[in-house]
């Protein structure tokens, strides 16, 4: 099995889905030199978000650590711990600002 995003040219394989850990993320360039921060949660359903800590402007979040506040997943990010929605890229500490988010699939390796 392997993990893709939805990009503008379609979908890209990121990586094998047994290189993801549950709770911890990955980086991943895109065709277009940004970054995406993918994760795996802990009852294995994938997620993506951009990878830049709006913030900071450092590209971190695949360090960050994956709970869930209210029933809802999240990842803080490893610098100034702004917690960012995993479906929908909002800060939940800041509602002004969010991240881009990827759909993500899961594929037979061909």
């Amino acid at each position: 099995m392997t993990v893709e995003l939805k990009v503008s040219g379609g979908w890209l394989t990121v990586c094998p889905l047994s290189a993801l850990v549950p709770g911890r993320g990955v980086a991943a360039l895109l065709p277009d030199g940004s970054q995406a921060a993918v994760f795996l949660d802990r009852a294995g359903r994938p997620y993506a978000i951009g990878n830049q800590d709006p913030f900071t402007g450092a590209h971190v979040l695949s360090r960050g650590l994956v709970g869930r506040a209210q029933g809802r997943p999240f990842v803080a990010s490893p610098l100034l711990k702004q917690r960012f929605d995993l479906e929908s890229g909002r800060c939940l500490d800041d509602e002004e600002v969010a991240v881009r988010t990827y759909r993500v699939r899961t594929a037979s390796a061909p």
